[in-house]
């Protein structure tokens, strides 16, 4: 079966108007959203943390902003493209129209993923207004944008798919993929915490990727950069693993 990049092309261009259609939603306010954590937390706490591990705090927290925003976003994006053709019914045109699974999701999740590296890009330019920024590895920090712009909407595509409903679109998100990111050092250095705490902190694999990404600006992380890329590219191949599954079996695509 021959590739087929008009189908492609097609999907992809569908969900990137939806959001030029939703441009407030999809851009103003994620970067409203970043200019107020620059205010509270490089403001008020930068007032008293003056730098971590050497880093002015007000930069120290940029990586874990645009990570922040990168996992949110990708998963919102994924999730919603594939839940909404579910929810009206339209998937089963999908499904029978002459494309194939990895086509469907090259599209939706290639769709997802470019605007979630676009709104990155965005907030990064948007920080470069309040603080003073560097990056020492700019094709590391393109790469692992990407890499977890793509496997963060890999994963998006597996909620939208698992989903029956508006709130379990939101609920891992929300109650799973927000709270891990607060608490995997995206405002702070784990090595702040005590020894036990610092411990617990490793197995949250959101450590891995913000300290990945956090190394490509200023060469230094909670962890070595060869564990980060490793880590990435594992929650990647499982991502990609369970769409493959989906497909394969029909879960909740064909009932």
């Amino acid at each position: 079966m021959t590739f087929n990049g008009y189908g492609v092309w097609a999907i992809y261009r569908f969900e990137m108007a939806r959001a030029l259609r939703t441009l407030w939603q999809s851009v103003v306010t994620p970067v409203i959203t970043t200019a107020l954590y620059f205010v509270v937390f490089g403001g008020a706490i930068g007032s008293r943390m003056q730098q971590v591990d050497g880093v002015p705090y007000g930069a120290f927290i940029v990586p874990g902003l645009i990570m922040l925003s990168l996992f949110t976003q990708s998963i919102f994006n994924a999730s919603f493209g594939i839940y909404f053709p579910k929810f009206t019914g339209t998937i089963y045109e999908i499904l029978s129209a002459p494309v194939s699974s990895l086509e469907i999701v090259l599209a939706y999740v290639g769709a997802a993923a470019t605007k979630s590296a676009v709104l990155g890009l965005i907030i990064l330019a948007t920080a470069a207004f309040f603080v003073p920024l560097q990056i020492l590895h700019p094709v590391w920090m393109m790469a692992f944008l990407i890499l977890i712009s793509v496997t963060f909407s890999l994963f998006g595509f597996i909620i939208g798919v698992w989903a029956n409903g508006f709130e379990q679109l939101q609920m891992i998100p929300m109650l799973v993929v927000t709270p891990l990111t607060f608490l995997g050092g995206a405002f702070y250095s784990i090595d702040m915490l005590p020894d036990g705490w610092r411990t617990v902190t490793l197995f949250n694999p959101v450590v891995y990727l913000i300290s990945g990404f956090r190394w490509a600006f200023y060469g230094q992380g909670d962890v070595a950069i060869g564990v980060s890329v490793a880590a990435t590219l594992a929650f990647f191949a499982v991502c990609l693993g369970i769409v493959m599954w989906m497909f394969k079996t029909g879960y909740r695509l064909k009932n």
